[in-house]
């Protein structure tokens, strides 16, 4: 499994290269998962929905499937801090690529999303796990890099440029057991 986390600013565009990546990836023949960092009392869940009640009276996990798709909720008695790695243990092991959105103080190897007109600092250099910087304002780049910059606006050479690199994201879950 290889893994490669989007880091960068809300507002960057870190969801859609993350939608725009899937597909390119997923043209090559690759079975591609994701990891989405969330703010507080996220829900995926509607009130009044069996789930919702199930939750609501008290489950500590609710598992829904169908024919389709299956869904784990987990309700945490007290807040917890997971880690992307505590979510990539989470996934099914057959998976090329997972892709992890946000987290950008994790230890993950990371492409940075950062465009010059969000008015916010690129993290790139004070970042060693950014590997390459994703953006569609190159030549306003706050500090030069070795690292490579991509063209925020082409996912399919982001794809390719991933896929060349597929061994440097070779994931080790021993690693963070």
């Amino acid at each position: 499994m290889n893994v490669v986390g989007i880091a960068g600013y809300s507002g960057a565009g870190k969801t859609t290269l993350v939608e725009q990546l899937i597909p390119a990836l997923k043209r090559r023949g690759l079975r591609v998962s994701v990891v989405k960092h969330a703010h507080h009392n996220f829900d995926i869940d509607r009130v009044g929905k069996d789930t919702w009640r199930h939750r609501e009276a008290g489950a500590f996990e609710v598992v829904v499937a169908s024919d389709k798709r299956l869904a784990l909720m987990r309700e945490f008695e007290r807040e917890a801090a997971l880690s992307a790695h505590h979510l990539i243990a989470e996934l099914h092991p057959q998976v090329d690529w997972v892709i992890v959105e946000g987290f950008k103080q994790s230890d993950l190897l990371k492409i940075e999303v950062w465009r010059a007109a969000s008015g916010k600092p690129a993290r790139y250099p004070d970042d060693d796990f950014v590997v390459a910087i994703a953006t569609d304002s190159a030549d306003a780049m706050p500090q030069s890099t070795q690292r490579p910059v991509l063209d925020l606006n082409d996912a399919e050479s982001i794809a390719a440029w991933l896929l060349d690199q597929g061994e440097r994201f070779d994931y080790n879950a021993e690693l963070y057991a």
